[in-house]
């Protein structure tokens, strides 16, 4: 066997384990899927591969989930996409800002604030969950919209994401912005900003996929069910004595659009931004 056939033979055995290995981690999304168009009493009938290859097709499922009387489906995703999108607006220009300052700006304490913010990384959320839940009732957000953003604006991940992004800036291009007599907050918004964007995206990806599928904090401090979210609203289904799974995957393929939506547009940056920050997924 000559070693350009050997080399022709590896590479199709990766490409059939890379596809084989893509299929299985996409399988229970496909399932999801089909299962949301095949009527009820077939959804767990076949759990073979033809599973996978609906036998009969029905949309009731998504008309039952949209226009249903007992769940405000479009309120629920409303809510979810308000609460979402303003903790990915404001925590990305409080975070960039603020990594900018320890990549950029050397001032006593810099580097203690920095093992501080990477210590926070690593603490679990369920151990300051009773914690917050206090300071957020003293200050009165029980069932306010505050209660679901504020928490989660600062991100000890966002800032050494965008740290490290910031340490690799080109200086020459501040150092020129210097010199015509901008300040460091003018630096950052007229220049390092627009020449930012993959980390930015990054940023807002992985922002935007952790707080849309939250459930444990909106389900303890969101009990009115005017700002309650997406996620809490699904958990209703759940509830009947009669159980329908078919609306509960059309529910849950509905609120999987949103993610696979804007991971689409930003794939580009998303990839460029973990690459360039020397994060490793």
């Amino acid at each position: 066997m000559t070693q350009r056939t050997k080399k022709k033979l590896r590479k199709i055995g990766i490409t059939l384990t890379i596809l084989v290995l893509g299929f299985l981690f996409i399988a229970p999304l496909l399932w999801m899927i089909v299962a949301s168009i095949k009527p009820e009493t077939m959804i767990f009938k076949d759990m073979g591969f033809e599973a996978f290859i609906p036998k009969e097709v029905t949309f009731a499922h998504y008309s039952k989930i949209l226009f249903s009387e007992n769940i405000n489906f479009f309120h629920y995703m409303k809510n979810s996409i308000f609460t979402v999108g303003m903790i990915v607006i404001l925590g990305t220009v409080v975070n960039s800002i603020c990594a900018y300052a320890l990549a950029k700006l050397k001032f006593p304490g810099s580097d203690l604030i920095l093992i501080v913010i990477i210590a926070l990384y690593v603490v679990p959320f369920e151990s300051v969950l009773i914690p917050l839940y206090i300071v957020v009732n003293n200050f009165g957000w029980i069932n306010e919209y505050p209660a679901l953003i504020v928490p989660f604006i600062a991100s000890a991940f966002n800032i050494f994401l965008f740290r490290q992004f910031f340490m690799g800036f080109p200086k020459e291009l501040e150092e020129a912005a210097q010199i015509d007599g901008a300040t460091p907050l003018q630096t950052f918004i007229r220049i390092v900003v627009p020449n930012s964007k993959p980390v930015f995206a990054t940023a807002a990806i992985l922002t935007f996929v952790t707080h849309w599928s939250d459930f444990m904090w909106p389900l303890i401090v969101a009990t009115d069910q005017s700002i309650q979210t997406v996620q809490i609203g699904i958990q209703y289904l759940f509830t009947d004595n009669n159980i329908q799974y078919g609306q509960i995957m059309a529910a849950l393929t509905l609120t999987t659009i949103p993610v696979i939506l804007i991971f689409l547009f930003f794939q580009r940056y998303y990839v460029q931004g973990i690459t360039s920050s020397g994060v490793k997924g």
